[in-house]
């Protein structure tokens, strides 16, 4: 065998050893690691944000997280060690741990392991994710889920794959799922001047959700610009360029429709 034959080898090999780890969930791919209060749960969280994503969402603030690869690779036990580390002031501060991405149910397994650890630390934890890819969590990881943060992206099929090039179902049968386990959910709802605001479209979203007894609440957030450079960075096209945030009106009609279903809003 040649030496480049042999580096070949080699190199296959090591990816195949390192898909094998993913797919156990010893390592993962991470895109960063941040703090936040009241914003992705309750009280003080630590958030472990995941690389990798299906959707490809047209406001989406972090696009530099849609890949795997391009994420840096995190032992199952460096990322615990960190989450010990600060857990007692996460603990102080009516906190936990928030697992985010991307999506994070991209990697399953390293997830679950991660729900597990924080729980054994003592840790609320908390799931972000688009529930696209719900069928994916499994059910002892819902068992260490103690909130589901659910990104409604829309209310309607056509609106939904204009906004993520996805298929809505697999988050509607997701947040079902959720509500026939009993798990804890704040929906979100991101509104978007000539993509998410129209009328009807909130009003679908509010029809899926006031049916779901365990959502608590839903959290209705303004599109801004703050992903754009992020965009401009990677040469991808960005269809919202011009795309204002919505105004004062828009944000509170919004808000009547949804609490006009029985939906507690903030």
């Amino acid at each position: 065998m040649s030496v480049l034959s042999e580096r070949s080898t080699c190199c296959e090999d090591g990816r195949a050893t390192q898909m094998a780890a993913l797919r156990a969930g010893e390592i993962g791919s991470v895109h960063s690691w941040d703090r936040s209060t009241d914003a992705d749960g309750p009280g003080t969280r630590l958030v472990l944000r995941l690389s990798g994503c299906p959707l490809r969402c047209q406001y989406c603030h972090g696009p530099d997280a849609w890949l795997m690869r391009d994420g840096a690779l995190h032992t199952i036990d460096s990322a615990l060690a960190r989450i010990e580390r600060d857990a007692p002031l996460l603990v102080a501060g009516g906190g936990g741990l928030t697992v985010s991405g991307g999506e994070p149910l991209l990697q399953p397994a390293f997830v679950a392991r991660v729900l597990r650890g924080a729980k054994e630390a003592g840790l609320h934890t908390a799931l972000d994710t688009s529930g696209y890819l719900g069928r994916r969590a499994t059910e002892p990881m819902l068992d260490d889920t103690d909130l589901v943060l659910l990104d409604v992206k829309s209310g309607l099929p056509d609106v939904y794959h204009s906004v993520t090039g996805r298929d809505l179902a697999p988050t509607l049968e997701f947040a079902r799922r959720l509500a026939d386990r009993g798990t804890r959910v704040w929906a979100r709802f991101v509104v978007v001047p000539g993509l998410t605001d129209a009328w009807d479209n909130v009003a679908a979203v509010g029809d899926h959700l006031s049916g779901l007894e365990n959502v608590e609440r839903v959290e209705v957030l303004p599109f801004d610009q703050t992903g754009r450079e992020v965009w401009h960075t990677l040469g991808a096209e960005y269809r919202l360029e011009l795309t204002e945030e919505p105004d004062v009106d828009v944000m509170e009609r919004v808000r009547i429709q949804l609490r006009a279903s029985g939906l507690a809003v903030a």
